[in-house]
């Protein structure tokens, strides 16, 4: 049954995509044409949520169900864009997500903050200008209008994850983010060497991660064998050296270097003669 509902969902989305593009354009499209597309993805909507309530009575959990109804590349961009949204929310809320019981937290979006705001001002003025040179079609302003909006509320939801989530040393792991696609978990087992590293221009290489801010990585992080950073849409990304950047690398070089050597043991009393 999941197969079938795909398979219809392929059909039914592109043929929606149609429709939307000859309403925009102006062509007159049939009553009956809009009719049973709307009873078509009402239909497919209604199948899915009927087929997910089944798979969850079967004992899966709500992201086993989904697995089996979307495609994994679909389900990882929707859940990039709700990320992007509650990272908004923690942002204003100022409730930075993870950090609960950290041994360290270092946040690493300060430098990138000023062109984030920048992008952001400019998308306003964009949004401002085209609902005004779109004000005589209707149909195509909203639209837009829409459009731009959403785009507004992604810049400032990428800006919001990258404070929203910081880096954190917990017990002995390492938890390295950037914005709301990128999540390494580093044992701290695992790290050879960590240090103070100022780079401004990276070149893409196999096995390498560079988790750059405002174009530039602080830290410098080597490991003994290689941790798995998934791409995007989840494709596997094995690598052995991970440069990032941080508000304050002293302080995050310090902190791993100390999780990793543990503390110094107490000096005891002094042996009398």
């Amino acid at each position: 049954m999941p197969r079938v509902l795909r398979g219809v969902a392929y059909a039914a989305l592109p043929a929606e995509l149609v429709l939307f593009v000859c309403l925009l354009a102006g062509v007159r499209v049939p009553g009956a044409v809009l009719l049973a597309g709307e009873l078509l993805v009402l239909g497919l909507l209604s199948a899915e949520a009927l087929v997910f309530f089944r798979m969850r009575r079967r004992g899966l959990s709500a992201r086993e169900a989904l697995a089996e109804l979307v495609p994994e590349p679909v389900l990882r961009l929707l859940g990039h864009e709700v990320r992007l949204m509650v990272s908004l929310g923690r942002w204003v809320a100022r409730r930075p997500d993870g950090v609960a019981g950290a041994d360290g937290v270092f946040p690493h979006a300060r430098d990138q903050a000023a062109l984030m705001y920048g992008f952001a001002f400019v998308c306003v003025v964009e949004t401002v200008g085209m609902s005004y040179l779109l004000a005589e079609w209707p149909l195509v302003h909203g639209a837009v209008l829409v459009l731009d909006v959403y785009t507004v509320l992604f810049v400032l939801g990428l800006h919001a994850a990258s404070v929203a989530r910081p880096h954190t040393l917990t017990g002995d792991v390492l938890r390295l983010r950037q914005a709301a696609h990128v999540d390494v978990r580093v044992p701290l087992g695992r790290i050879a060497h960590v240090r103070r590293e100022s780079l401004f221009s990276h070149e893409k290489r196999d096995g390498e991660l560079n988790l750059a801010v405002g174009s530039q990585t602080s830290v410098t992080i080597e490991l003994t064998e290689p941790v798995d950073a998934p791409r995007l849409l989840g494709a596997p990304r094995p690598v052995r050296l991970i440069r990032v950047h941080a508000d304050d690398p002293r302080a995050l070089v310090r902190d791993i270097t100390r999780a990793r050597t543990g503390p110094s043991p107490t000096p005891g009393p002094l042996p009398t003669a």
